[in-house]
């Protein structure tokens, strides 16, 4: 980790105010009532030194996100795919999930040693090489590629299994994430996993199916504990 907790809360205020800049909130009580309801119950069993702030943005995409400084932000479309509650909390529970985890902070100490690599090629290639621009094309794809994409994968991943342990501990069914992928593979057609920063769907579902028994088991234990969420549009 090259850069601290507090510059990465910054840098995810500063990202959240550029989101709002561009993406209209909205103003529909009814759905604003049911995403913080599920937002709630995900983010009461974090940290108390997390601050949550959920906004609902009035766009089409498919999309949900959690910035480092505890904003969420998730879009109407999701909610095409995201059919009930426990599905939205599986989402939700996979973006808190990746701050949690510090993988923001992780993307950005990589791509900075990425770019330092990338700095020290193109002063070892040096300006005068006709094929200098096209040497550091492909170093460029190869960082993406062999670098930054497969170390996404896992973040993804890791994601998801937090999620799925976070929405089953607030008493979601942990079951409902597994629907959940297999509608969001309805929003269009994925590109192969080795070209993609998140996991294919099948081994996405795979991976959650196998970590369901352990799921479950904390589902069952926080129903018994009276965790029973009632979010409803």
């Amino acid at each position: 980790m090259l850069v601290s907790p507090g510059e990465m809360n910054q840098m995810g205020d500063q990202a959240f105010q550029q989101i709002k800049q561009k993406t209209p909130v909205s103003k529909n009580a009814s759905i604003n009532r049911y995403v913080h309801c599920v937002a709630q119950h995900i983010t009461a069993l974090t940290p108390m030194s997390y601050h949550w702030q959920v906004t609902v943005f009035q766009s089409k995409q498919v999309n949900a996100f959690a910035l480092p400084g505890g904003n969420i932000g998730v879009y109407t479309g999701l909610l095409g795919y995201a059919r009930n509650q426990g599905e939205l909390a599986a989402v939700i529970g996979h973006e808190v999930g990746h701050v949690l985890a510090r993988h923001a902070d992780a993307r950005v100490s990589t791509q900075m040693v990425t770019n330092i690599g990338l700095q020290a090629a193109d002063a070892f290639i040096g300006g005068s090489s006709s094929t200098h621009g096209l040497m550091m094309s492909a170093l460029g794809v190869g960082a993406q590629v062999g670098v930054l994409l497969p170390y996404s994968r896992a973040q993804e991943s890791e994601a998801d299994l937090i999620g799925l342990t976070l929405m089953a501990e607030a008493g979601f069914d942990p079951r409902t994430s597994i629907q959940l992928w297999k509608n969001m593979a309805q929003a269009g057609q994925q590109p192969p996993a080795f070209l993609s920063g998140h996991p294919s769907g099948s081994t996405r579902i795979n991976d959650l199916q196998s970590h369901l028994p352990q799921a479950l088991k904390a589902y069952q234990k926080a129903r018994a504990a009276g965790k029973n969420p009632d979010c409803t549009r």
